[in-house]
C-alpha cells in the first residue's frame, strides 16, 4: 500500500514517531468477526492529518463496521486502532468520543421539539443533557461561534425555528454543525448526500471541503456525482477488505471494482 513509506515499511505505527506526524488515524491488522462471519478484514488503513477520505462499496462491505471499530462501538477481534498517536483499540466508546472523534449517522440526529439554536447549544463542550444545556448561560464567544456556524450552513434565519420544520438537507447541516461545535479532530460522516436536492448536495460538498482546513474527515457515500465533487482520495471496501484506493477516476476503471460494485 502506498501509505507505507520506504523509510519505515515494516514498522508498526507505535514504533516510530513519524507515524504520528503523518497520520491522524491508522488501522493495522484489524478484523471484526461476528458468529464466524468476518465483517471486516483490514491489513492497513491510514488517514493523513486534515485529509478528506471517501469510502465507497456495496451494502455489507464493512463501511459501517469500520466506523464502529474506530469509534469504539465495536471492539475489533484482532488488530489495533491508532488515533492521534495513541492506541485506542481497547478504550471505552465515551472516552474515544472525548478524545476528539465525532460521528454523524445517515439519519440526522436532531431534537425536533427544540429550535435550531437550542440544538446547537446541546453540543457545546461541558455538561451534557437537555436541561443542563438549556439552563446554562452560553458565553459570548460560544454564541458567536454558534451564529457563525449557522450562517455558514445557511441556517441563521432559522435559528429560532423548531427542527421539526427543517428540510432534510437543513437537518443534515444542523447535525454536521452540531458535531463541529463539539470540536472533534476526526469527523466520520455517513452518506451526507442521501435524500438531498441538487442544490443541497452542492452546498454539503462545499461545507465538507471547507472543513478540511480544521478537521480530518472520513465520508461514507454512494452517490458517485457527490464523490466526484469532493475530489478526494477514495477507498473501496468489499467483503470487509480494502479492494482499491486512489483518485475516483483511477478507482472507477479498476476491473475488480467494476465487477464488485460500480458495474452493478
Amino acid at each position: 500500500m502506498d501509505w507505507i513509506t520506504p523509510d519505515y515499511p515494516n514498522e508498526h505505527p507505535a514504533q516510530n514517531s513519524l507515524w504520528d506526524k503523518k497520520y491522524l488515524l491508522f488501522l493495522t491488522g484489524v478484523t471484526a468477526v461476528f458468529d464466524g462471519f468476518k465483517a471486516l478484514d483490514i491489513d492497513y488503513f491510514g488517514i493523513f492529518h486534515n485529509e478528506l477520505r471517501v469510502i465507497i462499496g456495496p451494502n455489507g462491505a464493512g463501511k459501517s463496521t469500520m466506523c464502529d471499530v474506530i469509534t469504539g462501538k465495536t471492539r475489533p477481534t484482532t488488530g489495533t486502532v491508532h488515533y492521534n498517536g495513541e492506541d485506542i483499540t481497547k478504550k471505552p466508546e465515551a472516552e474515544i468520543v472525548r478524545s476528539g472523534i465525532g460521528r454523524k449517522f445517515q439519519t440526522p440526529t436532531v431534537y425536533d421539539s427544540l429550535t435550531v439554536y437550542q440544538n446547537m447549544e446541546l453540543s457545546l463542550p461541558g455538561p451534557k443533557g437537555v436541561w443542563s444545556a438549556l439552563t446554562a448561560r452560553e458565553t459570548k464567544v460560544e454564541r458567536d461561534r454558534i451564529m457563525t456556524l449557522l450562517e455558514r450552513v445557511r441556517l441563521l434565519d432559522a435559528a429560532d425555528t423548531e427542527a421539526r420544520y427543517l428540510s432534510h438537507g437543513q437537518r443534515q447541516w444542523l447535525a454536521i454543525s452540531s458535531l463541529i461545535l463539539s470540536q472533534p479532530r476526526l469527523l466520520l460522516v455517513d452518506e451526507p448526500a442521501a435524500g438531498l436536492t441538487d442544490s443541497e448536495t452542492e452546498l454539503t460538498g462545499e461545507l465538507l471541503l471547507e472543513l478540511k482546513k480544521d478537521h480530518t474527515l472520513i465520508v461514507i457515500e454512494h452517490d458517485m456525482d457527490f464523490v466526484r465533487q469532493l475530489d478526494s482520495r477514495v477507498t473501496v471496501l468489499c467483503e470487509g477488505k480494502s479492494m482499491a484506493e486512489g483518485p475516483l477516476e483511477e478507482v472507477k476503471v479498476n476491473p475488480d471494482v467494476i465487477e464488485a460494485y460500480l458495474g452493478r
